[in-house]
């Protein structure tokens, strides 16, 4: 036994040594590790080549590289000592809250040889570029996602060494730098979203070794250079969100290693060039003005997956040699004529997206279409295509959206479409279409929207369409359709139009059973009878069009103050008003009129007055503040500012003078969505804000009036969560919105999730977010003033204080934005791609549940720690199609933080269960966001 007890103390004994023995970092290495661990680290394990954040060599004799990412630095101090480490070969220091590179660090750390790698990306880095000294061996530099600012010449000339260099989303100005070190040595160079402007350079071109190129999203202008084929290593080339035009060069096409070629929303014009497409996988030339035809070889590379050509002035006919590998084609809204081509059965079977639309194209649908067995979209609508509906159609099991409205089809609504099992939409609309609809038809149980308005459909509605339990909108108007209305879907929510058809018999009570309806049009039929009581119970219903029929009877009053209710055209109705006295006398009543009109005028005269003064008081006040600026920017007529919060310390914080010059210049942008643009402004007590600038003149912004406005805001500003973003001041101007916000250091998820923190950003803060983001929403839906819908939400935005408190921004959209000055559909205007809830296609209303999907693609987002679109797959409908089994529901979660522990596992998979609940396809079955909330915090 004392053998065993000396033999098991022994080993102890050695065990608890080992981190130690094994550690043979030189003295001074272990210090600065030491006091890093003090500091920021916090490990137990006094050896520093077992931490997470270090890693040594292979002896365990020197540290190479050092991780400080995410720790929310916002001091450099503790990075000088990192420059003392003499054998450091990475150091990260990216998503913390920097506000400088410290010269000291520079210098120091310019004389490490040895250092390759230099990450400060996504911090809060606000000067101009630094210059780097020395830095021999330096081969990646990241400072993307900060706001450096001014333009770049020989900052970065003497990095001898360096492959790769990423200044994206930035404020850089200027010409696009071509100063960048070794020409022969760099290999990726990424300088999108960033000011820069000019043409592109031809000195780029000596930069033989580039693989990458990215100056997508500036202000670059001109031709691209013919000497682009000189850089024939090329494998991504991205020149999207640019003025660029001219003539896409030709040599573009003798670049062999080009894979991805994006030059989309720019101003090129010409022809496409012969055998641009002949290496790529992804080419993306769209939204330009393209012309001529499109080459006979062009869509027959064996590479090829992913072509649009969309937006564009192309004509002549479609190539009919196209590649089996093609998974995209979008050829909408040009000038092509022809056919379809005849695709071979089974030959396209990659082929998930086929856009045809907005063309000339004449012919026949082609029946092979139906062999494309992976098609999940196909849109030909708004063509001049003519003969029947292929029934070959009814083999998509895969379909999702089919559009082929606006054509010139004939023949009757084969049976085989019911066996589109997936499909959501179906639209075919505005053609010729005879005979019946077919009881079939409520086999489509996902479909959500159906329009065959304006065809010469027959005979009554099969009693089976009421089994359409997703549908949110039902077109059937301008048809030769009779009898009866059956039940409908008690899920439609959007519109029921039954107009300018043949129907017969009284308005059936049932339909007031569609709770949720807004718009009802029965107009131009046969109704007779009274205009049922029930229909006053649908509280949803906006619009009731009843004109044109043989109704008779009391309208019955409807408690909806600006319903729109149109009965013309009915001889026999009665409307219950009492009727207005007529004067006895016309003279009397024209003396009354006059002296009225006299009243008004001078009250009006001396109102006007009276706003007049106020008004020049309040503009000449805060104008006067600032007259300084005028000299320097070009500063907006100011005509009203307000302080909202209550809170002393944003009071005494908060100057209009230093925000108004900050959202003048252009360096202060952190970040621009579709409807506004962030600044950052620091303000004399060193406190910095969002001030976010709203386009006052886009007409999708109806505020109505600035007074309007104000209130709004002021509405929004006495909310209190700490989830939310809540206005803390407002400045209007003639053109524009301007929005004071508390700064949130750490970004937006999206940047945090998927950025270079993603792989390390723990569950406990994963969960912390979701949570967070629920306590606000439900916050916002269950306001005492009347819920609050957010037209977008996403990650991006969604910002965070840090990593555990996120506040969920964009609060006052839906205040402001009114959807129907758009010429699309709601889901062109609400929302980021990939979050949007597949009714708000059909729709113009933001609703609870609508938010309650986007919410649940955030916690797919957090779950799997995949972007909410890849590769054109929508995250949500991936999961949706993983997750039948249960058991194959550990295959969707991020394994980096599904394997931590069981405990770990577990939780996710609840919020999974609760995530697939937020986006399901109907949107009656969505929870509410209190219950989800509920059971976030159950899942732990």
């Amino acid at each position: 036994m004392s053998r065993y007890v000396r033999g098991s103390s022994l080993l102890l004994f050695f065990f608890s040594y080992l981190p130690v023995v094994l550690s043979l970092l030189p003295q001074n290495q272990m210090k600065i590790m030491a006091n890093l661990n003090n500091t920021l680290f916090k490990e137990a394990n006094p050896n520093p080549c077992s931490w997470q954040r270090v890693t040594c060599d292979k002896n365990n004799s020197t540290v190479i590289s050092i991780s400080l990412s995410g720790l929310g630095l916002s001091t450099s101090d503790i990075l000088n000592s990192t420059c003392q480490i003499d054998s450091l070969q990475s150091l990260d220091v990216s998503s913390n809250s920097l506000s400088s590179i410290p010269e000291e660090f520079l210098k120091n750390c310019g004389k490490l040889n040895g250092l390759r790698a230099l990450n400060f990306s996504h911090n809060l880095l606000s000067d101009v570029l630094p210059t780097f000294v020395g830095f021999a061996g330096l081969q990646s530099l990241d400072l993307s996602y900060n706001s450096l600012r001014g333009s770049i010449s020989s900052q970065l000339e003497r990095l001898v060494g360096l492959r790769s260099l990423n200044l994206s989303r930035n404020n850089f100005a200027g010409f696009v730098p071509t100063n960048l070190g070794n020409s022969t040595v760099l290999e990726e160079l990424e300088l999108s979203i960033n000011v820069f402007s000019g043409p592109i350079p031809e000195e780029l071109m000596v930069y033989k070794n580039l693989i990458l190129l990215d100056l997508s999203g500036n202000n670059l202008s001109g031709p691209i250079t013919e000497r682009i084929g000189e850089l024939s290593k090329l494998e991504t080339l991205l020149l999207s969100s640019n003025y660029l035009a001219g003539e896409i060069p030709e040599n573009l096409s003798t670049i062999q290693t080009l894979r991805w070629l994006s030059a989309n929303q720019n101003k090129f014009s010409g022809k496409i060039p012969r055998g641009v497409s002949s290496y790529v996988k992804i080419l993306d030339l769209s939204f330009n003005m393209l012309n001529g035809s499109i080459p006979s070889d062009f869509f027959s590379p064996p590479n090829l997956q992913s072509v649009d050509l969309s937006n564009n002035l192309l004509e002549g006919t479609i190539p009919t040699n196209i590649s089996q590998s093609i998974i995209r084609l979008r050829l909408g809204s040009n000038l092509l004529n022809g056919t379809i081509p005849a695709i071979p059965n089974g030959t396209f079977m990659k082929l998930t997206y086929l856009e045809l639309d907005s063309n000339r194209l004449s012919g026949e649908i082609p029946p092979e279409l139906g062999g494309c067995k992976s098609l999940a979209l196909l849109n030909l609508a708004q063509n001049q295509l003519t003969g029947p509906l292929p029934k070959e159609l009814g083999n998509l099991s895969h379909l999702q959206v089919l559009k082929l409205q606006s054509n010139k089809l004939v023949g009757e609504i084969p049976d085989q479409l019911s066996q589109l099992r997936n499909l959501l939409t179906l639209n075919i609309s505005q053609n010729s279409l005879t005979g019946s609809i077919p009881s079939t038809i409520s086999s489509l149980t996902n479909l959500t929207n159906l329009n065959l308005n304006n065809n010469k459909l027959s005979g009554s509605l099969p009693d089976s369409i009421a089994n359409l339990n997703s549908l949110l909108e039902l077109q059937l108007g301008a048809n030769e359709l009779s009898g009866n209305i059956p039940k409908m879907p008690s899920s439609l929510q959007i519109t029921l139009n039954l107009s300018r058809n043949l129907f017969e018999g009284t308005i059936p009570d049932t339909l007031a059973e569609l709770s949720s309806l807004e718009v009802l049009d029965l107009s131009n039929n046969k109704f007779t009878g009274n205009i049922p009581g029930s229909l006053t119970r649908m509280f949803s219903l906006t619009t009731l069009l009843l004109s044109n029929n043989q109704l008779s009877g009391s309208v019955p009053k409807f408690r909806q103050q600006n319903m729109i209710l149109e009965t013309d055209g009915n001889k026999g109705l009665i409307f219950d008003t009492p009727a207005t006295p007529k004067p006895t006398k016309k003279s009397n009543s024209r003396v009354v009129v006059a002296v009225i009109a006299v009243v008004c005028a001078v009250l009006a005269v001396g109102v006007i007055g009276v706003i007049f003064v106020l008004v020049s008081r309040r503009y000449h006040r805060i104008n006067d503040e600032i007259p300084q600026l005028e000299e320097h920017f070009p500063f907006p007529r100011v005509i009203d500012y307000c302080m909202i919060t209550g809170s002393s310390i944003h009071r005494s914080n908060i100057d209009f003078n230093l925000a108004m010059e900050a959202v003048v210049n252009p360096a202060n942008i952190i970040l621009k969505s579709r409807f506004s643009t962030y600044y950052k402004a620091v303000m004399p007590s060193d406190t910095t804000y969002y001030i976010k600038k709203l386009n006052w003149s886009d007409k999708i912004f109806q505020l109505g009036s600035h007074e309007k406005f104000r209130e709004e805001l002021e509405i929004l500003g006495r909310l209190n969560n700490s989830n939310i973003m809540i206005p803390l001041a407002y400045v209007l101007t003639d053109e524009s919105a301007y929005l004071f916000y508390e700064y949130a250091q750490m970004g937006t998820v999206f940047d945090v999730l998927h950025g270079n923190l993603g792989s390390t950003l723990d569950w406990e803060s994963r969960y912390s977010i979701a949570v967070g983001v629920a306590q606000g929403l439900a916050f916002l839906h269950g306001c005492t003033s009347g819920p609050i819908f957010l037209l977008d939400l996403s990650t991006k935005s969604i910002l965070l204080k840090s990593l555990k408190e996120p506040l969920v921004g964009d609060i006052e959209l839906c205040k402001v934005i009114d959807p129907t000055k758009s010429t699309g559909s709601l889901s062109t205007i609400a929302g980021s791609v990939g979050f949007i809830p597949p009714e708000y296609a059909y729709t113009m209303r933001v609703t609870m549940p609508g938010n309650v999907y986007s919410f649940g693609v955030v916690l797919l987002e957090l779950l799997t720690g995949k972007p909410a679109v890849t590769e054109g797959t929508e995250l949500a409908k991936w999961v949706m199609s993983n997750s039948a089994q249960r058991e194959k529901w550990d295959k969707i979660l991020d394994p980096s933080i599904s394997k931590i522990s069981v405990g770990v596992r577990n939780q996710m998979l609840s919020v999974l269960k609760v995530a697939l609940g937020c986006v399901s396809v109907s949107p009656e079955a969505r929870p509410k966001m209190k219950n989800v909330l509920k059971m976030l915090l159950n899942a732990r």
